[in-house]
């Protein structure tokens, strides 16, 4: 799929690969019992078919990205939700009506494994970011770097770290919503699966759910397996109607859980207010 550069001017091409280098800092997470390959994980990311992924998100709002993370890592951080150190604040759902679970904002500074995931995934996102602001004539426009759109969160006064661990048991769900946390957002989120369905858990799929002009919302159900990473636009994606491109709104949940328990980490790249 190609995206226009403007308002229905000459479309470019999306790009059909990637290839950015990642710096990997030493790992701390030897007092953890585990050691976490991160030239193995940066390359997982490095290797994906981003044209592909580009079109899915494209055309449906989100894309899947199979096995960034092995069943060792996926378990490691997992366990990191009994360390209480490690966040800002914990949600229990039911208080604030957002559902029946809970969830941990890490705090800063982020563990390895999260901070190296949300850099790498950052590059590769920002691209198609700005061709969407592009096409739908908007000014936003977001930094090549990671640390960069950090910047200007810090300036709009948006200092709180986002990313999360979300844990549901059985009757558990997350109803329909939005992470936008203040002025800037960053267009891409991403949700990585640190339990398997059908083995420690069953039921708790990912909703997602699309507004359509002057029509009933169209809600599609996503099953990523364990270590792989759901991409879902966090506010809307561009639409071709007849006047051009419009932006479709769209929310995500996650639909009960029948039994068992459920681990997901996310990775919102804004901070928040």
């Amino acid at each position: 799929m190609t995206l226009p550069s403007g308002r229905g001017e000459m479309p470019i091409a999306l790009p059909t690969a990637m290839n950015h280098e990642f710096i990997i800092a030493s790992s701390g997470l030897a007092a953890f019992g585990l050691s976490i390959n991160f030239g193995i994980m940066i390359g997982s990311i490095n290797q994906v078919n981003w044209a592909a992924q580009y079109t899915s998100l494209n055309e449906k709002g989100y894309c899947i990205v199979p096995g960034v993370l092995s069943k060792k890592e996926c378990d490691f951080i997992s366990e990191l939700y009994q360390n209480d150190e490690l966040y800002r604040t914990t949600i229990n759902m039911q208080r604030f009506r957002f559902g029946k679970g809970e969830y941990k904002y890490f705090n800063y500074p982020l563990p390895e494994p999260v901070q190296t995931l949300r850099d790498a995934l950052y590059r590769p996102l920002a691209v198609l970011a700005n061709e969407w602001m592009k096409c739908l004539g908007l000014d936003a426009r977001f930094p090549s770097t990671h640390n960069s759109l950090l910047e200007e969160c810090k300036a709009n006064g948006q200092l709180r770290p986002t990313p999360l661990i979300l844990k549901y048991e059985t009757g558990g769900f997350n109803a329909l919503h939005q992470d936008l946390y203040g002025k800037i957002y960053f267009p891409f989120q991403v949700v990585l699966v640190l339990s398997e369905s059908g083995k420690d858990y069953e039921g708790g799929e990912f909703v997602l759910v699309e507004q359509m002009p002057r029509a009933q919302s169209r809600a599609e159900v996503i099953c990523p397996h364990q270590g792989d990473a759901l991409i879902i636009t966090t506010n809307f994606r561009p639409v071709k109607g007849t006047r051009g491109y419009y932006r479709a709104k769209m929310k995500h949940g996650v639909s009960p859980l029948k039994s068992g328990t459920r681990y997901a980490m996310g990775i919102i790249f804004h901070d928040a207010k």
